[in-house]
């Protein structure tokens, strides 16, 4: 009898040693993580476009996740997409999100960084204006004309798309290189006759400013893709940060589609727009957060092929080589176990 109590008792306490020893390696491993993140801060970069990071920042969605595993949250606002490549070079930018044409300058200039999902298919996020009562009727009618552009932009790939589908050489027109924040007023003033631009100066300009649209990706058929994108050497010391962070903006993301009124609201509280420039700007751009598919990386590759042969670009890219569809994929599948449960 007693033999046998022994041996209960025993048994009793190597289970409670396991039991321990779990709760132990539990609240060692979630320490650890804290550790190993601390004095941590995750840089990430914004523009002036509306979107699920806009509604993240906004709520303070990303700061909210990244401090359960005692990181902090630092954001840079940029003009345009190719400033986010010069920061990530500098290490100065762990995240950002850019459209088509910065992307491949990236990779032409040997950045490191790895895009991460496709938030957009950019049909009609791209644009070129022109004032409502410009004598500008077609894209041949631009021949001598001063044109806006951000250089190395989505909009500055849209506009030499364009003039190549016309059979208009670039000096055949006058190529004025401004950020969205100089050529606004120089638009609107007519120092230039157009402006090749992105949502959302396109819907403000042709709602509020009576301009007009002269040709958009979808009338040129010419993709301009938005894309998440990290610095390849934190994905590689950070994977789980970087699918928390692809799981906060698909967060963001559905809140912008099962709370339309709520998400444009938020936008126009935020950036100072009226709510009916901000719901046509989501008509024209909607928000993905997809993995890469073969159809995007193709049309990127049309990009990059384009840009070499204008020397926009010095070397041949194979644009698949910067795509990790990886961290997408399973942000998007612990959701949906996630909310399984």
């Amino acid at each position: 009898m007693i033999k046998k109590l022994r041996g209960s008792i025993l048994i009793l306490t190597a289970i409670m040693i396991v039991i321990l020893t779990g709760c132990v390696s539990k609240t060692t491993t979630a320490n650890e993580k804290k550790g190993k993140n601390e004095n941590l801060t995750v840089n990430i970069g914004i523009q002036q476009s509306l979107g699920p990071l806009l509604i993240a920042k906004e709520k303070g969605w990303f700061e909210e996740e990244f401090a359960k595993v005692g990181v902090k949250v630092n954001w840079t606002v940029f003009q345009s997409g190719p400033p986010h490549f010069e920061a990530m070079a500098a290490n100065r930018l762990d995240f950002g999100a850019v459209g088509n044409s910065p992307v491949v300058a990236g990779q032409a200039a040997n950045i490191e960084f790895k895009e991460i999902a496709n938030v957009s298919d950019g049909l009609k996020g791209n644009a070129i204006l022109v004032p409502g009562n410009s004598p500008i009727q077609t894209l041949k009618d631009l021949k001598g004309k001063k044109i806006a552009v951000a250089k190395g932009s989505s909009g500055f790939n849209l506009l030499y798309r364009a003039l190549e589908k016309t059979g208009l050489k670039p000096n055949d027109v006058k190529i004025i290189q401004l950020q969205p924040d100089e050529a606004q007023p120089a638009f609107e003033t007519g120092a230039v006759d157009a402006w090749s631009i992105w949502e959302p100066f396109v819907s403000l300009q042709t709602l509020k400013k009576n301009a007009r649209v002269l040709a958009d990706g979808k009338s040129l058929n010419v993709y301009s893709p938005g894309f998440l994108i990290a610095r390849t050497e934190f994905t590689k010391e950070h994977p789980d940060l970087v699918v928390r962070f692809l799981k906060v903006f698909e967060k963001a993301h559905l809140f912008e589609k099962e709370n339309r009124n709520k998400a444009i609201q938020l936008y126009a509280d935020a950036k100072k727009i009226d709510k009916d420039v901000i719901s046509k700007v989501l008509e024209n751009n909607e928000s993905l957060n997809l993995p890469t598919s073969e159809e995007i990386i193709k049309a990127q590759q049309d990009t990059a092929d384009f840009q070499y042969s204008l020397k926009a670009i010095t070397k041949k890219i194979d644009t698949s080589k910067v795509v990790d569809n990886s961290y997408i994929k399973q942000a998007l599948q612990e959701l949906k176990e996630e909310q399984n449960k």
